[in-house]
C-alpha cells in the first residue's frame, strides 16, 4: 500500500493506494487527529468552515470515501468503514474523534462497532446508523422526484432534488443561503458525473448495527439541523438514546447540512464537545 501527494491544488489532497483502488483525503494541520466524513454524493470540501476553526489545534483527516470525490470507485466488495480503518492504520493513527455527516455519520457509527479500538469519541449530524429506515413522507416525495428524473436522464432535475436536503421539509431551496447550494451542487455533480446507472453494487453492509450500538461506550455527540427532516432528526436522537455516552445538541434553522449553514454555531458545539474531551 503506497501514498502519494498532489500539489498545486487548493487542498494538496493525498491518495492512498488501499490495494484496490485509491482513495483521497486531505491530510492538514498538526496536533491531536481527527477525521471529518462527508455526507452521501459529497466528498471532503463540504468541511470547508469547519477547518479554520479545528487546525489552529487539530490534524484534520477528511476523507473522500469510495466512489466520491477524488477517490476512485469500487471494483469489488467493500465496506466504508474497513477503508477508513486502513488508512488510520497506515497513517499509525487511533484512537481518535470520528466526525461524520449523514452517510459519514454511519461510516463513524460502523467503524466504532467493527474497529472500537481506533474510536476515542464520535460527533454524528442527521443520521442513525446504516441500517436506517426512513418513512417520512417528504423524504418519500425526493425520492419519487429523483426516480421520475432519472427516467427521464434529467441529470440536473436529479441533483436539484438531492439538493432540497439543504431545505428540509419547511423551506424551500432559494431560502438556502445560494453559495452553499451551489457548493452542495458541484460535490454532488462531481461525484455523480463518476457512475452510470448500472454500476455494480459492490457495497457491503455492516449488521445487527442498531442491537449493537449498546456496546458503543465513548463519548457521542450528535448536531442536529433544527429543521431537518424528521427521520433524520429522529434516527440521530434514537443513537444517542441507545449508546452508553450520548446527548444531542440543535443547531436551529439548519437542515441537513448544518455544518455549512450555519458554521460558527456548528464549530461552536463541535470545539465545547473536543475541548471536554481533552479535559
Amino acid at each position: 500500500m503506497t501514498e502519494s501527494t498532489v500539489t498545486g491544488t487548493t487542498d494538496d489532497l493525498c491518495f492512498f493506494d488501499s490495494g484496490h483502488g485509491r482513495l483521497a483525503y486531505l491530510d492538514a494541520g498538526t496536533g491531536e487527529p481527527l477525521v471529518l466524513l462527508h455526507g452521501g454524493l459529497l466528498d471532503h470540501r463540504s468541511w470547508a468552515d469547519q477547518l479554520p476553526a479545528l487546525l489552529p489545534a487539530y490534524r484534520v483527516i477528511a476523507l473522500d470515501t469510495r466512489g466520491h470525490g477524488a477517490s476512485d470507485n469500487a471494483s469489488r466488495p467493500f465496506r466504508p468503514a474497513d477503508d477508513l480503518a486502513a488508512l488510520l492504520r497506515h497513517l499509525g493513527l487511533g484512537p481518535l474523534t470520528v466526525i461524520g455527516l449523514s452517510m459519514g455519520g454511519t461510516i463513524a457509527l460502523d467503524l466504532a462497532l467493527e474497529h472500537p479500538e481506533l474510536v476515542r469519541a464520535l460527533v454524528i449530524s442527521g443520521n442513525g446508523t446504516s441500517e436506517s429506515e426512513f418513512t417520512d413522507p417528504w423524504l418519500g416525495e425526493l425520492a419519487a422526484d429523483q426516480t421520475a428524473a432519472l427516467a427521464e436522464g434529467d441529470g440536473e432535475g436529479w441533483i436539484d432534488s438531492f439538493t432540497r436536503l439543504a431545505s428540509g421539509p419547511h423551506r424551500r431551496l432559494d431560502e438556502v443561503d445560494p453559495e452553499v447550494v451551489r457548493r452542495l451542487k458541484e460535490m454532488t455533480r462531481n461525484t455523480i458525473s463518476k457512475h452510470t446507472p448500472d454500476d455494480p453494487q459492490y457495497l457491503v453492509p455492516v449488521t445487527d448495527t442498531w442491537k449493537r450500538l449498546t456496546g458503543i461506550t465513548v463519548p457521542l455527540l450528535a448536531i442536529n439541523g433544527g429543521i431537518d427532516s424528521a427521520d433524520h432528526v429522529n434516527l440521530a436522537e434514537r443513537v444517542v438514546r441507545t449508546v452508553v455516552d450520548g446527548r444531542a445538541v440543535t443547531v436551529e434553522g439548519t437542515g441537513h447540512y448544518p455544518n455549512m449553514e450555519r458554521p460558527a454555531e456548528f464549530n461552536a458545539h463541535l470545539l465545547a464537545f473536543l475541548g471536554a474531551l481533552r479535559g
